[in-house]
Formats: structure tokens, C-alpha cells, sequence
């Protein structure tokens, strides 16, 4: 007897479309005074999705979204997925011959941008051969207004149902080396990240005050914060622009119950904090994700806060969590916590690449993943899809062990070990050595080329407002903590880094910087 034809439907916009059912009149996203009920939310992503329709849009159109962290992000977004469309969130500070070339990888045929970035949006778009949209423009002008279609097209009636494995977003990955890669996103791994984060790993609750100064056009926002809020029936307060004074303002006059964010906003938090001693949040508790959080800042935030940062660890091809310091148990620092509910997180051989050789517990080794929350491959790179899912794991590129407990440390990235006279180095080996200055307040330790030692080791930090420290005292810092071989011989004081989309430090336009000096 035949089986019978996979039947199963499954949506993101589901997300939306069922708060709005079940928490009607809460408030979903707030952007400074004004919230958006649940209810109001999806009747506006409704007449969106309608507005859409009406320009063309269709199941399988991909659709650009560079919209900054405000509420029209959710309404296109949700709007996107409710016709079967493929959403294309684009990074709110790129150039325009960078938006042309993933709007031309994609083969996108629509950009929807807020006004502000048009500047640069439109270029792009334009080049790559899709028709723009605006949203937020106070008037008409050369690109047709998205509210103005919605007001007089007929809104659709709810979402159109996806097989779980079809696409829902392509997320462009920056990668350490060549152009960014298109990470296929789907229903599926999306929708069920959602639900085991909630029902297994977080403590999110309905009414609860989500921090949101992620950037909702990366995994982690729009996942962790916006959809998984959501769906919990929690309210989304929206920070377009991150500093640390406002996020504590935020946290404060708002009563924040849970703040998300990357080791970057825990810094800026911190020092702003300083300015303000009285300053006491009534957080739950915090999550910190996209790159390794220093021990000292760590406790500095609970001392300092009275809460406890659980930290995770993910990707944007793990949808992003795949391993988690789950929140009812005490997080064990150093670790990102164990893998997530149904998700496998196992140690191999580096130095293999055509198949996966597991290492025995304890061993340091790559990190790889299996499990639901995996991709679907990269958009038109075979070759990069087949070396990235071998034997069904997903080879992360960061180097870490796993304890008896499945507790998982991250050692640091495979290609930013540093090899300096035939020694390794592990740059967050360093870099957690010198952020225990009082007047060092963030570190990245990178390698550049060497005629003598193979590769340099070099030490980029921020300083306190007012710090007197220089290089050689911070060399000499170093030196007292670290082996010979270890030490920073280059140190540079910068007023601050290249950040990525997330927050996180971006080391290889540091290492491109300070090797052409």
C-alpha cells in the first residue's frame, strides 16, 4: 500500500494570525508611545498582504524587507509570509551595490524600504531589476507608498498554508571569507524553534516586556525576540537605534522583564549603568547570544542588575538556538548551556572534511549540529551546502568541547585560532584575560600576517571615557596572565569596532585594517 501524499501545512505568519485570536487586545510591538494591539497587527499585515497581492506578489515571490527595528518590519514581514512569499531581510546599513548583489542572488522582484534608507535601498534595488516600495515616508514621492495601497485594496482573509519544508526566509550569513551566502530558512525549523524555546528552554510568558534592540532583519532578533515573543503573547518593545544609555532608560521606565542581546549591549549597558548607580531594572532574567560573553561582564550585569544572563549559542543556518543555558537551571558560566529540546550537538575531527569523525566527551574539537532547527542549504551554492551538512550535521566552524553533561564551551572560531611560532592561540582566551582591566571595557584579539612568526598576535580594546591606560601598560597587563606565546604583542586603542548586523565584532575587517599597516 502506497503512503499517502504529505498533507501537513504549517506557517510563520500562524504566529501572528493565532496572537491575534488569542491576545486580541494586548499590546504586541510598542515603539515609544505608541503600541499596536495583537488584533491591530494583523488586520494592518492583512491589508498589507492584500497591497502585495494586489502589486503582484505571489507563493514563492521572494521580497526584499530593509526596514529598521520598527513596527512596519512585523507588518511586511508577516504580510510576506501570509501569501506564500519568501522574505529577504536586508541588513538596514548596507550600501547600495551590496543590497544589488542579494537582491540579484536572491532574484528578488520586490524591495519594500523605509524612507529613511532609500537613499541607498532604492540604487540597489533598482540595479538588481525589483520595483520598490516605501513605508514610512511622511509623503508621495518617487516610489509608491505601501500604506496608501493598503488603504484601498481588499486585505486578505488570513494566511496561505506552506508545506513545513517549504522556503520562509532567505537570511544572508556575512561569513568570514567571500560574498555572503543566502541561508535558507524553512516553516518548519522556524515554527518548531519557536516552540521548543518556549516550551523547553525559556520562561516567556504571556504580557510579559521583551527587550527588542536586536536588529529584527537578523536570526536572532527577528527568531528569538519578535517571533518567539509573539507567539508567547509577550509585548515587543522596539529600540530603532541601540546605545546603552536608551536601552537602560528602557529597561527602566518600562519595566523590561526580559532583555535580549549580544555581549556589545551588555557592555554598553554597564557603562551606562555607571553614570547612573541608582539605576535598578526589574529584569527576570537576560539572554545573551551571537558571539562569546566575557566572564567579567557577566557578573558585572548580575551584580550590577540583580539578574542572571543565560547564554546560548547558535548560527544562522541552527535557525539561530541550538544550545542553551535553560532558564529554571542554574547557568553554568563559561558554557553555552546544553543542546536544545530534539537538537543533537556532538564534538568532530576538524582536520576531516568529507565525513564526520566524533571526538570522545571532553575532547576539542568542531562543533557540529543536527536536528530540527538545521537549514535547507545555501541559495544557489551546492558545493558550500554539501561542505557546510556532512552526513547530515551542519559543521558550525567554531571549535569547542562538550562535558559528561552535554554542557558545551566554545573555544573560539576555527579560522581565528591563531598560529604564532607553531603554537596555537584561541584569541577568547586572551581576550577574557585582558577585559578583567577595570579600565578595558571590550577586547577583540586577531592574527595578521608575520614574516618572522608566521602570524601576530594583535589586541584591538575600548577604554573607559577618561583612561589614562596606554598600549605598553596594556601589554604589559597581559604579559603578567599569559604565556609568552600568548600575549598580544600589538595593541590598539580604538573609540570603537566594526560591528556586524547583530551586535557582534566583525574580526576579519579588523585583521583586513591593521595587516595593511
Amino acid at each position: 500500500m502506497n503512503a499517502p501524499a504529505p498533507n501537513a501545512t504549517l506557517s510563520v505568519a500562524a504566529i501572528l494570525a493565532e496572537g491575534a485570536k488569542r491576545h486580541g487586545e494586548l499590546p504586541a510591538i510598542t515603539l515609544g508611545s505608541v503600541s499596536t494591539s495583537y488584533s491591530e497587527l494583523w488586520d494592518q499585515t492583512r491589508a498589507y498582504a492584500g497591497a502585495l497581492r494586489a502589486a503582484g506578489v505571489q507563493e514563492g515571490s521572494r521580497i526584499a524587507i530593509l526596514i529598521p527595528n520598527v513596527t512596519d518590519f512585523a507588518r511586511v514581514y508577516y504580510a510576506v509570509l501570509s501569501l506564500g512569499a519568501v522574505a529577504v531581510p536586508i541588513h538596514a546599513l548596507l550600501k547600495r551595490h551590496e543590497i544589488e548583489y542579494m537582491l540579484t542572488d536572491a532574484e528578488v522582484t520586490l524591495m519594500v524600504c523605509a524612507a529613511p534608507l532609500l537613499g541607498e535601498g532604492a540604487p540597489g534595488a533598482l540595479a538588481a531589476g525589483a520595483a520598490v516600495l516605501t513605508v514610512l515616508s511622511p509623503e508621495a514621492g518617487d516610489f509608491p507608498r505601501l500604506e496608501d495601497l493598503a488603504a484601498v485594496a481588499d486585505p486578505i482573509d488570513t494566511y496561505l498554508p506552506r508545506g513545513p519544508l517549504d522556503i520562509a526566509t532567505i537570511l544572508y550569513t556575512s561569513g568570514t571569507t567571500g560574498k555572503p551566502k543566502g541561508a535558507l530558512g524553512t516553516h518548519f525549523a522556524l515554527v518548531e524553534q519557536v516552540n521548543v524555546l518556549l516550551m523547553n528552554t525559556f520562561d516567556m510568558r504571556r504580557g510579559d516586556k521583551i527587550f527588542g534592540g536586536l536588529p529584527l532583519f537578523h536570526t536572532f532578533g527577528q527568531t528569538v525576540a519578535l517571533n518567539t515573543g509573539l507567539r508567547a503573547g509577550a509585548e515587543i518593545l522596539l529600540l530603532p537605534k541601540f546605545t546603552g544609555e536608551a536601552a537602560l532608560s528602557m529597561l527602566i521606565d518600562e519595566g523590561v522583564n526580559i532583555f535580549i542581546g549580544v555581549p556589545t549591549m551588555y557592555v554598553g549597558l554597564l557603562a551606562a549603568a555607571k553614570n547612573r548607580p541608582e539605576a535598578a531594572p526589574s529584569l527576570r532574567y537576560a539572554v545573551s547570544g551571537g558571539s562569546a560573553l566575557p566572564l567579567t561582564i557577566l557578573e558585572g550585569f548580575s551584580e550590577h542588575f540583580g539578574a542572571v544572563i543565560h547564554e546560548g549559542y547558535g548560527l544562522t543556518e541552527t535557525s539561530p538556538v541550538a544550545s542553551f543555558n535553560h532558564v529554571g537551571l542554574e547557568p553554568r558560566a563559561g558554557t553555552v548551556g546544553q543542546p536544545i529540546w530534539g537538537v543533537e550537538i556532538e564534538i568532530a575531527r576538524p582536520e576531516v572534511h568529507d565525513a564526520i569523525e566524533l571526538l570522545d566527551v571532553g575532547e576539542l574539537g568542531e562543533i557540529v549540529v543536527r536536528g530540527h532547527n538545521l537549514f535547507s542549504g545555501y541559495l544557489n551554492r551546492p558545493e558550500a551546502s554539501a561542505e557546510a551538512v556532512v552526513d547530515g550535521w551542519f559543521r558550525t566552524g567554531d571549535l569547542g568541547t562538550k562535558d559528561a553533561e552535554g554542557y558545551v564551551s566554545i573555544v573560539d572560531r576555527k579560522k581565528d585560532m591563531i598560529l604564532r611560532n607553531g603554537y596555537n592561540v584561541y584569541p577568547r582566551e586572551v581576550e577574557e584575560a585582558l577585559i578583567t582591566h577595570p579600565e578595558i571595557t571590550n577586547v577583540a584579539v586577531f592574527g595578521v600576517p608575520d614574516d618572522t612568526h608566521g602570524q601576530e598576535i594583535v589586541a584591538a580594546v575600548t577604554l573607559q571615557a577618561g583612561s589614562l591606560l596606554d598600549a605598553a601598560g596594556i601589554g604589559d597587563y597581559a604579559k603578567e596572565r599569559l604565556a609568552a606565546y600568548k600575549y598580544p604583542r600589538l595593541v590598539q586603542i580604538v573609540a570603537e569596532f566594526p560591528l556586524g548586523p547583530s551586535g557582534k565584532i566583525l574580526k576579519r575587517e579588523l585583521v583586513t585594517r591593521y595587516s595593511a599597516t
